[in-house]
This record gives structure tokens, sequence and C-alpha cells, in this order.
């Protein structure tokens, strides 16, 4: 029968696993942290492109240019130098990521110097800024400065669009070879994306790396953006410190590799700490705006990029997750083992994240095994309030038929079972003499509370023993031994309480009186293999014995009568050794037995030395 709780447990999981994977996202910061995680551990094992290098505008760099270039920002006739040096290597590329988006007002003739020494090469790039959109109908038109900046024109291409865009306008636009690069940060602040093209109204505008790979014969993928794969560490590109290159371009016998350059994409940027061009990224919290653009290009040139899992992924692992813990506690899978299970299925999940992520596959798994372990836990902890709730039941009811240090006992050992089983007891039955006569000289209520007063004291004797109490029937005790407790001895400790019951019974006539002289019982008690457990229909079930032993015991009792107040057989005799003193009454015929059955009286306790 299935468990209703269980059930609803797993479907609500079910539906917050599409509603989160789907739509809400909650987790993602937490996915995104991990995946931040194996990509930062992957990386610090690779080294980027040595064809891309990066001459740095450093802190030292500012520091030896005071008395050349004075303070920053430098005449753009510096920066002119350094691109003749350049360029006489012939690079595959010079990339600025420096913005040239106001003109010199103080020393126009170093901007005209500047694109002097432009002219001489057609491979030297330039950053723009897209402004934000909300400034676009104030903008340039597209269709005017499309040409100029290397645009593309889809079909979708609004004649009208207009775009807010920062160019390089220190630069002629006949050297305008530009793109963007606008850092794009996810929600929580992490730059882990280069954008590739800007759609506005179906006009799209190159990024700078984009337009770098473009023209030097790379695919570009035609999406908008990229999630990079890092390489190394912070820094890890080749630094050129522009001081000391600047310096020995202008030396006679120039110190440094005369083809250092050559083939090479060169980006010249800063990660001087006074010019804050620093941004998180899975790497590091302050890795250089110049380094990302070197990523963006070598993920480019070597077409080596991450890759995001399908948008069903995600989904689809949560759901087995779920549906396979739900049916497992459905089973009774013990909630140990179903956590276990789930732990080396987390280990395997997570290693494999890993292991995707160094091929350059982002898969996430966490969000899915978060879900599950919520699931697992609200699972587990029903299932130990439906387990407490089941032996407080029990408790309850086995109360009623053991002595409650017994109950204490099974619940131990884990022994409340309540199936049945075939066990070796000792069942006694115990019937009042004189009850007829009894119920006539006294009132109804009367009659109870002498009843319960009797069967107090002798279930008291029961429970004393080690024994279980079966039922009442009417004036009758059905008690056993050997069940539910494990009871080597259950015969000896049957005939003990069936002899202490005597005595009690004693002491009751005294409490009644002589008004009842006929108040009397007998005790019969048989040994033997009985069905012990729950026995009855799913509305009402009594823990009892079946079987002949009980039969035969309820027979001998019916036989004490004009013969001894305790009779035993035979098999119960010989169970109990020598533990007593017993007087043989000889043999019966038993109603449903062929055989007669051989019945004895306990006459005394022996004392053991």
């Amino acid at each position: 029968m299935l468990s209703k709780p269980l059930v609803r447990i797993t479907m609500l999981f079910l539906l917050l696993a599409v509603v989160e994977t789907g739509w809400l996202h909650t987790l993602r910061p937490l996915e995104n942290r991990l995946s931040d995680l194996f990509v930062r551990q992957q990386a610090q094992h690779l080294e980027p492109d040595p064809q891309i290098v990066i001459v740095d505008i450093d802190d030292a760099s500012l520091a030896r240019m005071q008395d050349v270039a004075g303070n920053w920002p430098w005449p753009r006739a510096v920066h002119g130098e350094l691109v003749r040096g350049i360029a006489a290597q012939h690079p595959a590329a010079i990339v600025f990521d420096i913005l040239f988006s106001e003109r010199d007002q103080y020393r126009p003739e170093s901007d005209r110097q500047f694109n002097e020494a432009l002219g001489a090469s057609d491979n030297i790039y330039f950053p723009m800024i897209r402004r934000d959109p909300v400034l676009d109908a104030k903008g340039a038109p597209l269709a005017q400065i499309a040409p100029m900046l290397g645009l593309t024109r889809t079909d979708k291409a609004a004649p009208d669009a207009r775009v807010a865009l920062l160019p390089p306008l220190a630069i002629d636009p006949r050297h305008w070879r530009s793109g963007t690069i606008n850092f794009e940060e996810d929600a929580d602040g992490v730059g882990r994306r280069y954008q590739l093209y800007t759609d506005v109204r179906g006009w799209l505008i190159p990024s700078l790396p984009a337009r770098v790979a473009a023209d030097l014969g790379y695919p570009v993928p035609h999406q908008d953006d990229m999630i990079l794969a890092w390489r190394g560490k912070a820094r890890s590109f080749r630094h050129i410190s522009y001081a000391e290159l600047y310096e020995d371009f202008g030396r006679e016998h120039p110190l440094r590799p005369r083809d250092e350059f050559t083939g090479k994409i060169v980006v010249v940027g800063t990660a001087a700490s006074g010019l804050h061009d620093v941004r998180v990224t899975p790497v590091a919290s302050l890795y250089p705006g110049m380094e990302i653009l070197a990523t963006a290009l070598d993920n480019l040139k070597n077409r080596r990029m991450m890759q995001a899992a399908p948008q069903w992924f995600a989904p689809l692992l949560a759901f087995a997750l779920i549906v396979a813990l739900g049916a497992a506690f459905l089973r009774g899978t013990n909630a140990l083992r179903a956590g276990l299970r789930l732990a080396v299925a987390s280990m395997l999940l997570l290693g494999g994240s890993y292991l995707a992520t160094g091929r350059l596959y982002l898969l996430p798994v966490l969000a899915p095994l978060l879900l599950a372990w919520a699931c697992y836990f609200s699972c587990a902890l029903a299932e130990y309030l439906r387990e407490r709730r089941s032996r407080e039941q029990a408790v309850q009811m086995f109360s009623r038929f053991v002595n409650p240090h017994v109950v204490k006992e099974l619940i131990a050992h884990g022994g409340l079972n309540r199936a049945g089983e075939s066990r070796q007891i000792t069942v006694l039955f115990s019937d009042i003499r004189g009850f007829t006569t009894l119920s006539e000289r006294h009132t109804p209520q009367e009659v109870v509370a002498l009843l319960n007063r009797y069967f107090s004291l002798q279930v008291e004797v029961i429970f004393r023993h080690g024994g279980s109490l079966d039922k009442f029937i009417g004036d009758a005790i059905m008690a056993f031994w050997g069940a539910p407790l494990d009871d080597a001895e259950h015969a000896r400790h049957a005939v003990e309480a069936a002899l202490e019951m005597a005595e009690v019974l004693q002491r009751f006539k005294q409490e009644i009186g002589e008004s009842e002289p006929g108040f009397d019982v007998g005790i019969g008690i048989h040994s033997g293999p009985a069905v012990v457990g729950l026995i009855g229909s799913e509305q009402r079930r009594e823990y009892t014995a079946i079987g002949d032993t009980v039969n035969l015991a309820s027979r001998i009792e019916g036989l004490t009568k004009g013969v001894s107040r305790i009779l035993v057989s035979r098999d119960t005799k010989e169970l109990c050794g020598d533990a007593f003193d017993f007087q043989s009454f000889g043999s019966y015929k038993v109603k449903g037995r062929e055989q007669e059955v051989e019945l004895f009286a306990p006459t005394l306790r022996r004392n053991k030395p």
C-alpha cells in the first residue's frame, strides 16, 4: 500500500524542481559558484595561447614614462611611436584596450602624429562603447555609420535605426576598425561571457574580439555571446612592460628580439592599479580587463569556448533523482541506505561535472542535487514520524499483552515484529469456577468490580513472570510464554506463574470473605508450536496465538474440575526439567485427539542450591 505522505512529498518536489529549474532559478548563484570553482581549478593547469601577448601599461610604466610623456593620459604621439615599432615586426594584429573617445584639445598635433602612424598599417583595432539603449533615440543613424564601423545589416534591419555609441573619435574614421568592449556580467556580478554581436533593430554591432577574429579569418559563431573558456590564472598571458618596449624602440641598437611580435596578436592595455581596469571573473575577483579581451581572442582563435548544457538537462536530472528517491522510500528502502545511494550519486554527478568542465562543457548538477537532498530529508523525516507513530501504536498495543518493561526491551532490540510466525510457546488457560453462582448473588456492578479486581491481580502475576496476556474470554484468562520475546524457559515460567496465581487466588478469596465458598479457578498448561502474531481484520487485529497447542491447553483447563487446580501436559513437565515436583493424574481422552493426554499437577517449587 502506497504511503500517501511520501507520494505527496515526491509530487511536491517534482513540481518544485520544474518551477525552480525552469523559471525561478533561485539556486543559480550557488550553481554559478560551483561551476566557477571547477573552471578555476581546471584553468590553473592550462597555458594561454603564446601567440597572444600583452603590452602592459603597468605601475612601473607610469613611473618610468613620467619624464617622457608626463601624467596619464599620455600624448597619443607616444602610442604612435609604439605602434610604429610593433608594426615593423609584422604582427597579426595590434588591438588597443584603451579608449580614444575624445580628441586631445590641448595637443591636437599629438593626435595628428598618432593618426599618421596608423596610416602605415591596416591591422590596428580600437574599442568603442555601446551606451545605454535608452539613449539610442539621440544616437547616430546606423545606416550612415555602418560602413565606417563594420556593422552587419540583416534582413530585419530598420532603415531609421539609431544607436548610442562612444566610438574612437580621436582616430580618423578611415582607421575605424572597431568593436565594442562592454563588460557583460551575470546577475551575481561575475563576468563569464563576452558579447560577440549586439543586435540593434536588425543591425549587428561586432565586439572587438569578434571584429579582430573575423578579419584574421577565424570563424565567429553566429550568436549573441560566448561563455569564456579561461586558461591560467590572472596575468597568465605574456606581459611586456610598455615602458621597457618604448625605451627599446628608441635605442639605436635595440636589445629585444626584432621578431618578438611577428605573427602575434598584440593587445595594448593597462593593469596599473591606479587606472582601475579590473573586473570580477570566475578566475579572480580582480582580473585585468585587457586579459578578458585577450581570453576572448584566445577563444575565437582556437575555437575553444565553454558550452552550456541544454535547458532541459537540469529539470530532467532533478526529475530523475526525485523519482528515484520517492520510489526507493515507497519500496521501503532504509533511509540510511537511500541516503548512501544519493551520496554516491552526488559524488558521481559532481565528479562528472568537474570532468565535463575540463572538456569545456558546463553541466548544472548542483541545483538538482540540492532539490534531491531536500526531498530525501523530507521523505526521511516523514518516514521517521510514521515509524514513530507506528512504534507508539505498537507500544500501546503490546502494553495490553505484556509487561511494559518487555515492550521497552522489544523496542530496544527492534523486535516489534507483528507478522505471524511459528514459535515454541507455553499456553496457559485459567477459568473461574462458581462464576454463575457469583453472578446470581451480586448485582452486575458488583460482579464487574470483583472480576476487574481478580483479573488485575492475576495479570500482574502473568506479567511478573514474563508472560503475554492474550485475551479475556468471559471469566477466563489466556496467556502464553515464549513470545514476543524469546524465552528458553517458557514452560518453567508459565508453571511458576500458575503456582503464584493459585496463591493469589487464596488471598483474593480472603478479601471477598466466606460468602463465596465455591469461588475457585482451574488452570491448564501445555507447551508446543503455535502461530503467534497480529491476527484479525484490517479494522481490528489482536496479538494472539493459534494452533493445536492453544486448543489442547484449553482442553486441559476443562479437565481440572474435580481433579486439580493446576494441570500440565507431559510436554510442559519435561520442559520444566527438575524445577518442580509433579504428581501424575493419569491419562485422559481429549476431544479432537486420538491419543490420550497424560496430565500432571505441579506440587511445589524445588529449592535450588
